[in-house]
């Protein structure tokens, strides 16, 4: 369990599934359907869904690449967090909300795998949260041409290394969109 004191909940965090940052991504459709099938869940289960949204010099708020796709539609009810460093934590008020809600553990998708997933991922598990990824339910751009590996690499060794993460005290791992289950 969370290291985290009387946070006994689960949360699903939707992190950056915007027009300018997935519209070109690795099996985007897919994704979505998984990120969407997971969304489906959460709410039939009562779990909170928490969208994280970016923005910076590249994606203006307000502009169409800034939207969240539309086949992933937050409910009123759910928290939207906007943020402009890859860490959703980093300047955001992601923790009041996960502390509100009293969620200690959570189930990330999104994008961009080798960008905010990955800070993400790392920034929840040292702050104490459980941090399950979601292995089909986050996609990368092609940056090969800046001496990356391939999308479909970047995403197997992201999922290969993060299903080995341990921390004291807390869980870390990955799971398939099928097999989420609250």
């Amino acid at each position: 369990m969370s290291r985290l004191d009387n946070r006994p909940n689960t949360a699903v965090l939707v992190i950056d599934m915007q027009h300018a940052v997935v519209d070109g991504a690795h099996r985007r459709d897919a994704v979505v359907g998984n990120i969407d099938a997971v969304v489906t869940k959460a709410r039939a289960a009562g779990v909170p869904v928490i969208w994280v949204r970016h923005h910076d010099e590249g994606i203006i708020r307000g502009s169409d690449g800034w939207h969240i796709v539309p086949e992933l539609t937050p409910t009123d009810a759910e928290p939207i967090v906007d943020k402009s460093y890859n860490d959703a934590f980093d300047d955001t008020q992601l923790e009041d909300v996960l502390a509100g809600l009293g969620v200690g553990s959570m189930f990330i998708t999104g994008a961009q795998t080798d960008a905010c997933v990955r800070s993400t991922l790392h920034g929840a598990l040292v702050r104490g949260y459980d941090t399950i990824l979601v292995e089909d339910a986050h996609t990368t751009e092609d940056m090969t041409q800046w001496g990356a590996p391939p999308p479909d690499q970047v995403i197997a060794h992201t999922n290969l290394y993060w299903q080995f993460q341990s921390a004291p005290g807390r869980r870390a791992g990955t799971v398939s969109a099928a097999d989420v289950a609250f």
